[in-house]
């Protein structure tokens, strides 16, 4: 029986520039209906990250089989080369030579303030990608990506009975409550943070209690407070793991969603399954970058049993 997980979700390269100074001493309240400004930033860091692309490089280090659904420009050359080396199937990645890859331009100051931007580029065309053509599938995920992409991957899993998470994320202001209600009683399960779970019961009316009565399950991430996993009417705390240093956050809940999708794929239990999503997190918050944290197995065995008593295998 297949394990391949479908990753539908972005791909996308994030420009990091630190400005060695604090943005509110250059922007002026009074002036700002005319703002007109510029931040030298000598350090720059270029990151490869994407939700898809995040999924995909924890569930694979775990010795999984994601496959990802997505759309790239031109430029993404580099990034391609870097997924198929790490053996993540990109069979259903799309190159759009009039476009180019989906990027973040993210400006930081001294304060921890940040001025971003983001291109979609080619994550637009993301719905030119069927699930159809990546099947079979144990498992999928319709995470952050095109509006368009999300709603018509959510339909094709359905269609093609694969059980699949719906993730929202940072996509969640695209869509209105007669949409998410649909998105989310066309899933499996619901995976979100705590603020996006208040805003998703906000947009669609229901509660927690209500959202998780529709769906196997709904996976609430707390950050450093832990998870909360509701399935068969019951609320089951996840505590978090134990980490060194909070170096950086970013990537760490595609990193849980790795993990999460990696039990499920084995034939975990949700609550399991969401015991190694956070182990995965407290793993990547260790390191810069939302791909450069090293998945070593024993390791990640040895976090779990420290937080939850027992090696996952």
């Amino acid at each position: 029986m297949t394990q391949r997980v479908l990753i539908s979700g972005s791909v996308a390269y994030d420009t990091i520039m630190v400005f060695e100074g604090h943005f509110k001493d250059h922007i002026l309240p009074d002036r700002v209906h005319m703002l007109n400004v510029s931040f030298l930033a000598p350090r720059m860091n270029r990151e490869f990250g994407g939700c898809a692309a995040n999924i995909a490089y924890n569930l694979k280090g775990l010795g999984g089989s994601p496959m990802v659904l997505a759309t790239v420009g031109r430029d993404a050359g580099d990034y391609l080369a870097r997924l198929r080396a790490q053996g993540i199937d990109t069979a259903q990645v799309k190159t759009l030579d009039d476009h180019y890859t989906a990027q973040a331009f993210i400006t930081t100051d001294l304060s921890d303030n940040q001025i971003n931007a983001f291109h979609p580029g080619a994550m637009s065309q993301a719905h030119t990608v069927s699930v159809h053509d990546a099947l079979p599938a144990a498992f999928g995920i319709v995470a952050p990506n095109g509006k368009e992409a999300m709603l018509t991957h959510a339909r094709q899993f359905r269609e093609a009975g694969v059980p699949f998470v719906f993730d929202p994320g940072q996509g969640l202001p695209m869509f209105d409550g007669e949409e998410l209600r649909a998105l989310i009683d066309a899933a499996t399960a619901v995976a979100v943070n705590d603020y996006e779970s208040s805003v998703l019961s906000e947009r669609t009316g229901w509660s927690e209690e209500q959202i998780a009565a529709r769906v196997e399950a709904l996976i609430v991430t707390l950050g450093a407070d832990g998870a909360q996993v509701w399935t068969g009417g019951t609320r089951t705390a996840i505590p978090a793991c134990q980490v060194t240093a909070t170096v950086d956050p970013t990537g760490c809940g595609d990193a849980f969603r790795g993990g999460l999708l990696h039990g499920r794929s084995l034939g975990w239990d949700w609550v399991a399954s969401a015991r190694l999503g956070s182990t995965m997190g407290a793993l990547k918050i260790e390191h810069q970058g939302a791909q450069n944290h090293p998945i070593v197995l024993d390791e990640v065995a040895a976090r779990h049993a420290a937080a939850y008593g027992a090696r996952p295998w």
